[in-house]
């Protein structure tokens, strides 16, 4: 039975539908990790936030702020599309960066990111920016978590 299927017949029952994790290898889960990157329940698709923190990735400068928006964005695409997803799924994005001057950059990110998405009509996310103090590791200036539901596309949003 497709996934789809499935989301039918747990909304015709009233049952709950199963969570299933979802794993990407382009985002390794770290063994000491106390939490999920994603996961997935029926058409929705939840994600952890998401950073550019240099075990998760080959690097050994840091980046900008705009670089880590790009590192992270990709993170989120692996993880939808493990779920069987795309980007035309993912309706919303809460950002967390510590400096909010770096909210330009960040934005620039994301408007080439979703590109394709929002052209010809489409919509881009629906998004909330936070500044915070700090993230987990200095050198992180960026965190982005990200909702998805299969059956929702915004690239026909117009």
């Amino acid at each position: 039975m497709t996934s789809n299927a499935q989301a039918r017949t747990h909304a015709d029952t009233g049952a709950a539908p199963q969570a299933e994790r979802i794993r990407a290898q382009a985002v390794p889960d770290l063994g000491t990790a106390t939490w999920t990157n994603g996961i997935r329940f029926g058409n929705e698709i939840l994600l952890s936030g998401m950073t550019a923190h240099p075990a998760t990735r080959d690097a050994a400068q840091p980046l900008t702020a705009y670089e880590q928006t790009l590192v992270v964005l990709g993170k989120i695409r692996a993880l939808v599309e493990a779920g069987g997803g795309r980007l035309a799924n993912i309706y919303k994005l809460v950002v967390y960066v510590t400096d909010i001057a770096d909210k330009d950059d960040v934005g620039r990110a994301r408007r080439e990111f979703f590109a394709d998405v929002a052209e010809n009509g489409g919509a881009y996310p629906c998004s909330t920016l936070v500044a915070v103090s700090g993230l987990v590791f200095p050198e992180l200036r960026v965190e982005i978590e990200a909702f998805a539901r299969l059956d929702i596309d915004l690239s026909k949003a117009g």
